[in-house]
């Protein structure tokens, strides 16, 4: 009890009811700063697989674009192998032409087969002239023509004879006409034309064989024409 009679005195602890401290707030700026440093780590990989997506898209592309110029190049090459081949075939594609002369040596000497000037310039190109034939020297496809301008009364035949080494008894007839003319018209006058495409070999020889080479009118060279030329 205390001094003078007075009631007790007791130590109360004011402190004890209070409500607990609020954190500091160092705990709150280092949990926001890690936040952020997460934030930032995820962006920044966001970022570099943007890039390096770009980067793929770009190669792929450059590699699509560089594709595509080498085709074109290779389509260029092709083409221009092409045509330097093309031309080169053009250049060694095998030809003749030949006429027969007003009054020249061979127009009359077989009472068949037709003779041709050998004296003029005749177009000759791997192909030769021999015994009034005209001798393949390069087998492949020709385009083989004759004309002849002739005066008969009756029937006059006009072919392309071939001789080859596999039937050499014998000659082929590649090409053929008959022409009836009036038996009343001694004179009567007319043209024979004849052409075909044929495959022929290397030695096959070629000549026009007519009824008698002395109604075959030679007045002017062009009326009578012989040739063949490689297609």
């Amino acid at each position: 009890m205390a001094e003078g009679g007075g009631p007790p005195v007791f130590m109360v602890d004011t402190y004890g009811a209070r409500a607990p401290p609020v954190p500091k707030r160092e705990r709150a700026q280092r949990s926001c700063g890690v936040a952020q440093v997460l934030l930032f780590i995820l962006v920044t990989l966001a970022l570099c697989g943007l890039v390096v997506e770009a980067f793929f898209i770009y190669s792929l592309h450059q590699s699509k674009y560089v594709s595509i110029i080498d085709s074109q190049k290779t389509h260029l090459i092709h083409q221009t192998i092409f045509i330097q081949n093309e031309k080169k075939k053009k250049s060694t594609h095998s030809f003749a032409f030949w006429v027969c002369v007003p009054g020249g040596p061979e127009a009359h000497q077989d009472q068949h087969v037709m003779g041709w000037n050998v004296n003029g310039e005749p177009l000759l190109h791997e192909i030769d002239y021999e015994n009034k034939r005209l001798v393949i020297q390069k087998e492949g496809y020709y385009f083989i023509y004759s004309k002849v301008f002739f005066t008969d009364s009756d029937t006059f035949y006009h072919s392309v004879q071939k001789h080859t080494v596999r039937y050499a008894e014998h000659s082929i007839s590649l090409l053929l006409s008959r022409n009836y003319s009036p038996p009343s018209n001694k004179y009567y006058r007319q043209n024979s034309f004849l052409g075909g495409v044929f495959y022929l070999e290397k030695h096959d020889a070629l000549f026009v064989n007519v009824t008698n080479t002395q109604k075959v009118v030679v007045y002017q060279a062009m009326e009578n024409v012989f040739g063949a030329f490689m297609l």
